[in-house]
């Protein structure tokens, strides 16, 4: 909110409104960045997601929008599109980045079974497997009959990288993503498979609403023109070389494909959300009746949910450095993509967040400083220094949100 008179303004980090506001419909802030760029230096001005003159946020715009699609003229669309790459000699058609989650499990099994497609699902491998997401991710093969990798970088190299970014930008999932991103594009060069898809758009969960206009991802979204000045965990891959002893053949697993490379083989990148309403949920339901995904025993940490993103036992600690940079944790995404689908109310959305965000995962902490190196002095110097001022103060000795959606309108 804006300054009182007399007052000094706030500052703000990375880029964020000044203004925090809520949106009128689900339970996501402004707060929220609409891309997954990082930045080393906290004043880089980064867009976040929009609101309309109503206060309703992209997302839930774009999730009005989606009622007036006719979903089966979608499918009749991707139907003649896939003949286009089906194979006859039994070779793969199409690579499918996976992490053995609900998501990529109903995308890989529905174009396997309904668009008969012959599916590669490639994973980026986790930091540490959680044990249902070793099994989920050995279920997609064994019990959903699909093909799949699994690519394991550098351990090494990346728990530096993983260390960098949570130091540097408080973002210990940076490395993770970036792999993420890339491998799709990567493995269709090294396969010759000119043809990726992808599970839902981001525009689903608050990136622009015109992302959802064209079906396709953008090269730019995935390539770099000088890899020696990739940004990798806040540095750039010239700077890590130099200090840290790596060359660069060991970055390879990083290196995005070039835009060149991907033109030559004439490589698509789709949406399968373009084509087939996307609901976290019903992807559930879906890929436990087909591939043998199994929820958690028990609820993920700083949120009610069990069932998504449950493969790594790092991802609480993704959620919690988002809760403390942007004030949004991992019961207001979940909250906010239910109250879009009409799973649950805002009212109960609001429930759910005061009493799940934020929460720590103590559990899983030993494990995370080991990886990465650093003793739990530091990675608390880290996380207190990566709230913006704007978002938090201290009250008598506690940290606490100036702005919550259970409480809005406190200052």
């Amino acid at each position: 909110m804006p300054s009182k008179k007399g007052t000094e303004p706030l500052e703000t980090y990375y880029g964020l409104p000044a203004e925090v506001r809520f949106c009128k419909k689900c339970v996501i802030s402004n707060q929220r960045p609409s891309s997954q760029v990082e930045f080393k230096n906290k004043n880089v001005k980064k867009h976040t997601i929009a609101f309309n003159e109503d206060g309703v946020c992209s997302a839930c715009v774009y999730n009005e929008q989606k009622q007036k699609i006719c979903w089966e003229e979608r499918q009749d669309k991707l139907r003649d599109f896939l003949a286009q790459y089906r194979r006859k000699d039994g070779s793969y058609d199409v690579i499918v980045p996976s992490s053995g989650g609900k998501d990529s499990s109903f995308t890989a099994h529905k174009l396997k079974t309904e668009y008969g497609m012959n599916p590669l699902a490639v994973t980026w491998s986790p930091h540490i497997y959680t044990d249902v997401g070793w099994k989920n991710f050995w279920n997609l093969s064994h019990t959903g009959g699909v093909d799949s990798v699994l690519y394991t970088p550098n351990g090494k190299l990346h728990r530096l990288l993983t260390r960098l970014a949570f130091e540097n930008i408080c973002h210990p999932f940076q490395p993770f993503i970036h792999g993420q991103k890339i491998i799709g594009p990567a493995m269709a060069l090294k396969h010759n498979v000119p043809l990726v898809f992808y599970g839902e758009n981001q525009a689903e969960y608050g990136n622009p609403v015109e992302d959802n206009i064209r079906n396709t991802m953008d090269y730019s979204f995935f390539t770099i023109d000088d890899p020696l000045k990739m940004i990798m965990g806040g540095e750039e891959v010239s700077q890590i070389m130099e200090h840290y002893g790596f060359q660069l053949k060991e970055f390879t697993p990083y290196i995005p494909p070039s835009a060149e490379r991907l033109k030559a083989l004439d490589v698509q990148v789709h949406y399968l959300g373009y084509y087939e309403r996307w609901d976290p949920q019903e992807m559930y339901y879906y890929a436990t009746e087909n591939t043998g995904f199994q929820a958690a025993p028990e609820r993920s940490v700083g949120t009610y949910s069990k069932y998504a993103e449950i493969d790594d036992i790092f991802i609480p600690f993704h959620f919690y450095t988002t809760y403390i940079k942007f004030g949004i944790g991992r019961a207001t995404y979940d909250a906010s993509q239910e109250i879009r689908n009409g799973k649950i109310t805002r009212e109960e959305g609001v429930a759910l967040v005061k009493r799940y965000d934020g929460e720590f995962p103590q559990k899983y902490l030993k494990q995370f400083i080991d990886y990465v190196g650093i003793t739990e002095k530091r990675f608390w110097e880290v996380i207190d220094k990566a709230r913006s001022p704007h978002l938090w103060k201290k009250e008598h000795g506690q940290w606490k949100l100036r702005h919550a959606v259970y409480d809005e309108g406190r200052t």
